[in-house]
């Protein structure tokens, strides 16, 4: 049996990096990708290379499609078949009201968190899409609480980045589903990584923790638990489904 290849977006650092941790753990060759911080990326790579594991990392910027592509094509020629994509890159910025946002910064947030996203899946497709003679599949979506939320005075477009994702897999679901493709989310809460210093507020976790029912932030690594269980065989007739990972909020 091959080894299953999982490409894991954005994960030099934080949810993603403890999810390409984990699936090589669970046995599955990795592909770490990242945009600029290459030490970080290696060093995922170095930690599941000492642990017996198979990785590689990939420099791609999901913005970018040209990037994308290439991206998809190193891992075709360096891991083989691919089995999972895990839709992890994404961003925000500065925490600002609407008023002040411009529409530079709409499209930044917008390129990243779902353009490349749906390109990302569009190419995960072409692999695996039984209809197109691959051998199925499943993708992963990180989408937020704050797509229910909303995430006003703060991020209101991140958040709504996040909505168009919550459609994107039930509509991606629906079209994949009689083609061995499962498509999922997974929509973390308020959890201890360090995008929320892209936001200007490293420390926000422990700042809002009390307004969480549990009264706690989340870890990276409990995300990526719930990402790998979507991933799974136990997870066989789910697709288009969410899996709140935040604490009860």
């Amino acid at each position: 049996m091959h080894q299953p290849v999982i490409l894991i977006t954005g994960a030099s650092r934080g949810i993603g990096a403890a999810t390409a941790l984990l699936a090589a753990e669970r046995g599955c060759a990795v592909c770490v990708n990242y945009v600029r911080n290459r030490d970080a990326a290696e060093a995922v790579v170095n930690a599941i290379v000492v642990g017996g594991g198979k990785a590689i990392a990939v420099a791609a910027d999901v913005a970018v499609e040209s990037d994308v592509v290439k991206l998809f094509e190193t891992v075709d020629t360096k891991l083989g078949t691919l089995t999972a994509l895990v839709n992890n890159a994404g961003i925000l910025e500065t925490q600002m009201r609407l008023e002040q946002m411009d529409a530079a910064r709409l499209q930044r947030i917008f390129a990243t968190n779902v353009v490349g996203s749906f390109i990302c899946a569009r190419e995960a497709v072409k692999r695996m899409s039984t209809s197109l003679g691959g051998n199925g599949g499943a993708i992963v979506n990180l989408s937020s609480v704050a797509s229910r939320l909303g995430g006003a005075g703060e991020y209101i477009d991140y958040a709504s980045s996040k909505g168009a994702i919550d459609t994107m897999t039930i509509g991606l679901a629906k079209e994949l589903a009689d083609q061995g493709i499962r498509v999922n989310a997974v929509r973390p809460g308020v959890i201890y990584t360090d995008i929320h210093a892209s936001g200007g507020e490293a420390g926000r976790v422990d700042r809002v923790k009390d307004a969480i029912p549990m009264r706690r932030g989340g870890r990276a690594d409990e995300v990526a638990q719930a990402i790998m269980w979507l991933l799974s065989d136990q997870a066989s007739y789910s697709t288009g489904s969410f899996l709140d990972v935040a604490g009860g909020r």
